[in-house]
């Protein structure tokens, strides 16, 4: 008998900051059911502080996941960037989709001041590079939703056997103004693909 798949709850924002397109979310949708040993389940998140977390809450508590992997947009960056770590702390340069702009607010009152992701980052950027995708480490997920989502999973599967994670990827080139980086919709799902195929 096949081992049974691992349960992956892997999500994408919606889009922010006044874009119309949100390149974690469209490659996420782009993914396929499967990869490797894993079923994916996919999610649409909102980029509000504090609802995002709780969307991915709601979801694993039906879905039960093995492994939740969270995506985002890094803008500015040029490749795939798995975070190493999330810290307790929610500070806004912009608004979030609700207009919430915090600045020094942890995201967990008295919490750690950080946690270490708990999915297999170096081997995530290897499997990326090995498929000819530009991908490093990264070890600052910003004080946006993104960082709040990280550091909230985080904290609440905090000594669990649920691997969490967050990847940042980068603009789509139609989002990209000139000499900005950016990559292809397609790469991005490729690179993903890679990436959980080692989790």
């Amino acid at each position: 008998m096949s081992e049974p798949k691992k349960k992956l709850l892997i999500t994408g924002f919606d889009p922010f900051g006044g874009e119309t397109v949100n390149p974690s979310w469209e490659a996420v949708r782009l993914l396929p059911e499967e990869i490797g040993a894993c079923r994916l389940t996919k999610q649409q998140i909102p980029t509000v502080f504090g609802r995002a977390a709780e969307t991915v809450l709601a979801a694993s508590e039906k879905l039960q996941p093995d492994v939740i992997l969270c995506i985002g947009q890094a803008g500015g960056r040029s490749g795939i960037t798995p975070e190493v770590v999330g810290i307790n702390l929610r500070e806004a340069r912009l608004p979030d989709n609700a207009g919430n702009q915090p600045t020094d607010v942890p995201v967990v009152e008295n919490g750690p001041a950080a946690y270490f992701a708990t999915v297999p980052v170096r081997a995530m950027v290897k499997a990326v590079n090995d498929a000819g995708i530009s991908a490093a480490l990264s070890y600052s997920a910003g004080t946006f939703v993104c960082n709040d989502v990280l550091y909230s999973l985080l904290h609440h599967y905090h000594g669990t056997a649920t691997k969490v994670g967050f990847v940042h990827v980068p603009f789509l080139p139609e989002q990209a103004e000139e000499n900005v980086p950016a990559m292809a919709l397609e790469q991005m799902t490729a690179a993903l693909t890679a990436a959980i195929s080692v989790c």
